[in-house]
């Protein structure tokens, strides 16, 4: 009954983070795309303290936007915010880090072939790193620096690099590729809840006041600004990290911290191909450099066969291979899992058969051959004499 429950806490968490996900990234797309698109309004609503207007049609309606170079001589009385679907990602976020990788299976986070380290000592790492990198950040974006868009953006690419690196020398994969977009996530909420929040209320209050927005609040929206446009070129780095616990083919990869790397550059570059075409600028180029790169990654990757030329696939009895599954797979899946935390076999992939075994082939060979991510930290200890005779024998069927 507690893993029952477990599956369900997991899922119900799960569901409304992405809910909250997919609400926050919204939000980010359309304003960035707002911005993009805010034409030069007529001379009379300039001097009523409008910088841009936008006419659009949608859900069978007429609609004018307009944006104030500050704000209006008087505040409404509504004013709708946007912060907490930032808010609620974040926390229902490090609510599934903890349900699924610090109290779920050991397995999920830890890989004592890389480090045989506590779960208290993985959970510190964790959080540490979310928090010192956060902190680095927020130092970054308040120098000089931020004034260099290029610049910054390599230094942030190079210092998510090294943590990328880091981790994986300390998680299993998938742990990795969480915690770093655990990392992303946090710097994105911190610039909503340190910048951009901050510079919406200076604004408010000087309205209210009835003061003109002097230099300080100027500045502190122009930074406002930059941190949306930062989070913007994050989200799709960060929604690939999302559904990335679903391929053990990337994240379980020898190299999988230059994996992530390559992909994070590729999805934030093609971000940028999109927040340029908002402005009019057409770049196909950057479509197509995205595509090459893309393209040229899938064909590095690409798994080789590991079974050794020396295994006869044919002399690999069934009674081998079953020996093998059950020494190592059928405690988790199995139509009822022995192993602690699991209700139901993973991803409903049943072993406990070799039919089932056979049906499940490819699935089988990726995690527990090509790319040794089952089982869950080799915590059973499985051989590389015994993934060559589990191959030989897939390689059959």
């Amino acid at each position: 009954m507690e893993a029952y429950l477990s599956e369900w806490l997991a899922l119900m968490v799960r569901w409304f983070h992405v809910i909250a996900g997919v609400a926050w990234i919204g939000a980010s797309f359309y304003f960035i795309w707002l911005d993009n698109h805010l034409r030069e309004p007529p001379e009379w609503k300039k001097q009523e303290g409008i910088k841009g207007d936008l006419w659009a049609i949608h859900g069978g309606g007429v609609y004018e936007v307009a944006k104030y170079k500050l704000g209006p001589k008087k505040m409404p009385k509504e004013l709708h915010w946007f912060k907490w679907e930032a808010y609620s990602t974040l926390l229902s976020g490090l609510a599934l880090l903890f349900v699924v990788y610090y109290m779920g299976s050991p397995g999920y986070l830890i890989d004592p072939a890389k480090a045989d380290i506590s779960m208290g000592a993985g959970i510190a790492i964790g959080l540490g790193t979310l928090a010192g990198v956060t902190a680095l950040y927020e130092a970054l974006i308040r120098s000089p620096l931020a004034d260099n868009g290029k610049a910054f953006g390599l230094v942030l690419f190079a210092i998510l690099l090294v943590v990328n690196w880091g981790l994986f020398q300390v998680f299993s994969g998938r742990g990795a590729f969480i915690h770093v977009g655990a990392v992303i996530g946090t710097i994105m909420v911190g610039n909503v809840f340190l910048g951009i929040v901050p510079s919406q209320w200076a604004l408010v209050n000087a309205l209210n006041e009835g003061r003109e927005p002097d230099a300080r609040v100027a500045k502190l929206a122009e930074q406002a600004k930059l941190r949306s446009t930062h989070n913007n070129y994050l989200t799709l780095p960060i929604i690939f990290i999302m559904i990335s616990n679903h391929y053990p083919m990337l994240y379980s990869h020898e190299y999988g911290w230059a994996i992530l790397a390559a992909i994070g550059f590729i999805t934030a570059f093609t971000r940028h191909y999109f927040n340029l075409k908002h402005r009019d600028i057409h770049r196909p180029s950057i479509l197509l450099a995205s595509a090459i790169m893309t393209v040229t990654l899938i064909w590095i990757i690409a798994p080789t066969p590991t079974t050794s030329a020396s295994t006869d696939s044919a002399a690999v009895s069934d009674e081998t291979v079953t020996q093998i599954v059950e020494t190592h797979c059928v405690a988790c899946h199995a139509e009822t899992p022995t192993q602690p935390g699991f209700q139901s076999a993973p991803a409903g992939i049943r072993l406990d058969d070799l039919s089932l075994l056979a049906d499940h082939n490819g699935k089988v060979r990726q995690a527990a051959v090509d790319t040794h991510y089952m089982p869950l930290g080799n915590s059973t200890g499985m051989t590389e004499e015994e993934r060559e005779l589990l191959g030989a024998w897939l390689s059959e069927r």
